[in-house]
């Protein structure tokens, strides 16, 4: 999530995001195997991912969601649509980190977005 933020943020490629990110502490190469997977594919789907998250955001424009909020749900979409992870394990993983990083509005409006996609 971290490296999808930067990315976005910065405008820089996911690589080089995440080298930034992974060179701040040390990691077992099979963590930074496993990070680079997911947040490049993460990142690589955003474009189909956004969309989804936009038709989902009744009333609310994609632009107005905050950097770290859609972070977390380029994401969990991305794990969602893989199905390599069980949903609610998804599900939560996205809320905690609202949770931590983003606001409890931010985390129950995640929950509700993920939430909905399930349902379709």
């Amino acid at each position: 999530m971290q490296a999808l933020y930067q990315a976005e943020i910065s405008r820089i490629d996911i690589s080089e995001a995440l080298t930034n990110l992974l060179a701040e502490e040390k990691f077992i190469p099979a963590t930074k195997e496993f990070a680079e997977k997911l947040a490049g594919s993460a990142w690589a789907q955003r474009e189909k991912n956004d969309k989804i998250i936009e038709k989902l955001s009744v009333d609310w424009a994609l632009d107005r969601l905050g950097k770290v909020d859609h972070s977390i749900l380029r994401l969990a979409f991305y794990e969602l649509n893989t199905g390599e992870v069980p949903p609610s394990v998804v599900i939560n993983e996205a809320v905690e980190l609202a949770k931590k990083y983003s606001t409890k509005e931010a985390a129950k409006y995640i929950n509700g977005l993920l939430g909905a996609h399930l349902r379709k």
